[in-house]
């Protein structure tokens, strides 16, 4: 393990932090990748990682118990409201991602952000060359208009990332996503969607409380959030 720098933090204006990684030399595999879930990590491109902050622990590593997961009203009706959309799920990035990747930036990251915009950069960011990286295509008549980077270990599914058309903003794909990867999870038997890291105050990682039950991750272990 190391320790990064510290860097402008990415959920909560005004603050720094710092990442614990794992060692790149460390052969990384689905299994012990799930592993690491199980503790809090998360991947970005080929680095597994997980916030190490100097007087701040805002990033709760947040999972869905796929078998007993439950939607509630709006979830069903984003479910119902994109029953046109079709699933295809590829094991390579294309030029296709990258350019809806890109009006997904302009769209909803107008002005800059922390996510590169360069080719290069979104396949290091998003790619693994370690082999568990999965992207769900949905497509509306054809045409691509969201894709989630989603990892799959043997008994878990990852929410890595997931852009769409900026157009499409009132279709919650973001949510879509999530609602899709949970039913597979449930349908092939997996535990658990991992869904990176719940942060109390940040706005863009609010809609991660409304899938229950989740767990989050806390010094006595994975507990249910209490609503």
């Amino acid at each position: 393990m190391y320790l990064s720098t510290e860097h402008p933090c990415g959920y909560l204006p005004q603050r720094t932090a710092r990442s614990l990684f794992v060692d790149p030399d460390f052969a990384l595999n689905p299994q012990r990748y799930e592993m690491l879930l199980q503790q809090g990590f998360r991947r970005g491109g080929d680095h597994v990682y997980r916030p190490r902050c100097n007087g701040c622990a805002a990033c709760i590593p947040a999972r869905i118990p796929a078998a007993i997961f439950m939607p509630n009203r709006s979830q069903r009706r984003c479910f119902q409201n994109n029953a046109d959309l079709q699933l295809n799920i590829r094991q390579e990035l294309t030029d296709e991602q990258f350019e809806l990747y890109q009006r997904y930036l302009r769209g909803r990251h107008a002005g800059g952000g922390m996510n590169p915009e360069d080719k290069p950069g979104f396949h290091n960011f998003l790619d693994c060359g370690w082999g568990t990286a999965e992207f769900w295509e949905f497509r509306q008549d054809g045409r691509l208009v969201c894709c989630a980077v989603v990892d799959r270990t043997p008994l878990a599914l990852s929410a890595v990332y997931t852009f769409f058309d900026p157009d499409m903003v009132d279709r919650s794909l973001g949510t879509y996503a999530v609602l899709r990867q949970v039913l597979h999870a449930k349908q092939t038997q997996m535990d658990h969607v991992y869904l990176g890291y719940w942060v109390p105050g940040s706005r863009k990682m609010e809609y991660k409380r409304n899938f229950k039950p989740l767990e989050i991750l806390s010094s006595r272990g994975w507990q249910a959030l209490e609503t």
